[in-house]
């Protein structure tokens, strides 16, 4: 299933759900419905290794529940645990 994780500039006050909503209508709008983007999910960061890529590979693993090993050039790990909680909050990636 598609997922989008979107990062809040500071200061936003928008209610995070609308912001969700309005980007899965967004994409949906740009790209069609053939997309079937339907989960936004709002995170404070996300993990990036020292150069700044982001690490998609390891967050679609969080997600599909698949084995993982931290990786050797991440930023901050602490930023995966955060990860964890955003997929969890929404039923994505938790063990039945």
């Amino acid at each position: 299933m598609p997922c989008g994780f979107i990062v809040l500039k500071s200061g936003v006050t928008r209610d995070e759900a609308e912001i969700e909503q309005d980007c899965v209508a967004l994409i949906r709008e740009r790209i069609g419905p053939i997309a079937a983007f339907k989960t936004a999910l709002t995170a404070k960061r996300l993990p990036k290794t020292r150069s700044g890529k982001i690490l998609r590979g390891t967050m679609q693993k969080i997600a599909d529940q698949e084995p993982w090993n931290m990786p050797a050039t991440i930023d901050d790990p602490a930023i995966l645990d955060e990860i964890k909680i955003v997929l969890n909050a929404r039923g994505i990636g938790v063990k039945n």
